[in-house]
């Protein structure tokens, strides 16, 4: 490393510690706007939410370009939620890095199952709890953080800042990134990169950097069953008459074998190298009961990285408070897999409505509705980038970085790999396993955030040293 970059990251860590306080309280305004990108709920707080950032980002002086857009809806003529998208140009054949994250939450769920309100970001114990606080507020403050550190630095050193950089910063990830595609064409110029960071995932722990070489994918639908054309007196017919509720269950107990195991042929297992991850540790980052047994066959981070894993998420059915004495006609479900990297999720969900069919009970009859596909990533690992990022992160956290995969998926990074072929694409994260995203006491580890931070300001660094 030359002279001058060994002061470049010496006063990017300086900087990341002089300002992260100010970091910290940008973080915390952001959690404040109830930014739900689903339907019921105000899209006033997303717009708020963009506008908010695009300020910050103006602040900076870094960039040429700052803005909040939105696309129309794929297949729709309606608008999706506001993005902010921000350039630099590069300058002296520099490269050009793409930085994801979004800024919309979920919903925060029943207010009595959070210890503190969920738009009021509350430090305690070394965490920062709120809806967003991690996923992914902390996303995008961890771009903007490292930009301000990187750009401090090479001030104060005299340096001009050569490197592209693009900012992506999505309002609607949460529910289904459904203008995602529309966005990328029509700002295709503006976010065109060499590599991309997606920061949308997690670390191995509090202590351990992570980067994500492997996503499963996703398919959901609903799924009706139905038995009767009206609902009956459970007294008169039951025990001869297969109501809804009778043949749901029959039907949805076929998905799964004895040992919970996924039973449905033609879904299929990727091969990837596991890290060791114990049972033990398993059950306190799930929070699995005393007396209950994990689910499945195989290494658990197989189960949890690699094979698939089908989820019942909802159910339309009376509640137990309207529960009467009647045989139901039908109810409606929420199915949710997973599938394996490398598996089509078309011929997934094929391989899926075909099983149900074939086990549905007493004729029932089945209807499929809404399918929602999400293809499945593996990172190519050979590239530059790569090799510049797990470094960044060995030196901010004194660690070396393990390579993960994530049970979830982040189905749009397949369309960023239709859109810019050429970028190299780094999944990163500043969340860990007792973070709790989408559920409530959502939180983020500090120290952890920091070390992100610090990692993504010394790779911004290292990207301006290179040649294109």
């Amino acid at each position: 490393m030359s002279q001058d970059q060994t002061a470049i990251e010496t006063g990017i860590r300086t900087a990341v510690d002089a300002q992260f306080a100010r970091t910290m309280e940008d973080l915390q305004e952001l959690v404040r706007i109830p930014s739900v990108s689903w339907p019921a709920f105000d899209a006033a707080h997303v717009a708020h939410s963009a506008e908010a950032i695009a300020a910050l980002l103006r602040e900076t002086g870094v960039f040429d370009v700052v803005d909040v857009r939105r696309a129309p809806i794929e297949g729709d003529t309606a608008l999706g939620q506001p993005a902010v998208v921000a350039r630099r140009e590069p300058r002296n054949g520099r490269p050009t890095v793409l930085l994801y994250a979004h800024h919309d939450v979920q919903p925060p769920g029943k207010d009595e199952d959070w210890d503190t309100p969920p738009f009021e970001p509350t430090e305690r114990n070394g965490r920062l709890y709120g809806r967003g606080a991690a996923d992914d507020k902390a996303g995008v403050m961890a771009h903007l953080g490292a930009i301000r550190a990187f750009a401090a630095a090479a001030e104060q050193e005299g340096n001009e800042l050569d490197l592209g950089i693009a900012l992506f910063i999505e309002g609607e990830e949460e529910w289904a990134s459904q203008s995602f595609g529309n966005f990328l064409r029509e700002n295709r110029d503006l976010l065109a990169a060499d590599a991309i960071i997606v920061a949308d995932s997690s670390n191995w722990d509090e202590h351990t950097p992570a980067l994500t070489v492997a996503l499963r994918g996703a398919v959901a639908f609903n799924l009706r069953v139905d038995t009767l054309d009206h609902a009956s007196h459970s007294g008169m017919f039951g025990g001869a008459v297969p109501d809804g509720m009778l043949a749901g269950i029959r039907t949805l107990n076929a998905l799964w074998d004895a040992e919970g195991a996924v039973a449905v042929p033609g879904l299929v297992t990727a091969e990837l190298e596991l890290p060791e991850y114990g049972e033990a540790r398993l059950r306190e980052e799930a929070g699995l009961l005393d007396g209950v047994s994990p689910i499945g066959r195989g290494a658990i981070l197989s189960r949890l990285w690699a094979q698939p894993a089908i989820t019942v998420t909802g159910i339309d059915a009376p509640d137990v408070a309207n529960a009467s004495n009647t045989l139901i006609p039908g109810i409606r479900v929420r199915v949710s897999a997973r599938i394996a990297p490398g598996q089509d999720p078309a011929a997934a969900y094929e391989a899926i409505s075909a099983h149900l069919s074939a086990h549905a009970p007493f004729g029932a009859r089945l209807t499929f509705e809404d399918p929602d596909f999400g293809q499945a990533f593996l990172v190519d690992t050979s590239g530059w980038a790569v090799t510049e990022v797990r470094g960044a992160m060995a030196d901010a956290w004194e660690r070396d970085p393990v390579d993960i995969g994530v049970g979830g998926s982040i189905p749009f990074i397949a369309e960023l790999v239709e859109e810019f072929p050429g970028a190299q694409i780094l999944v990163t994260g500043v969340e860990d396993p007792d973070g709790r995203a989408h559920s409530p006491n959502e939180s983020l580890h500090i120290e952890s955030f920091r070390k992100s931070l610090l990692t993504e300001a010394l790779f911004l660094a290292r990207l301006n040293a290179r040649g294109a």
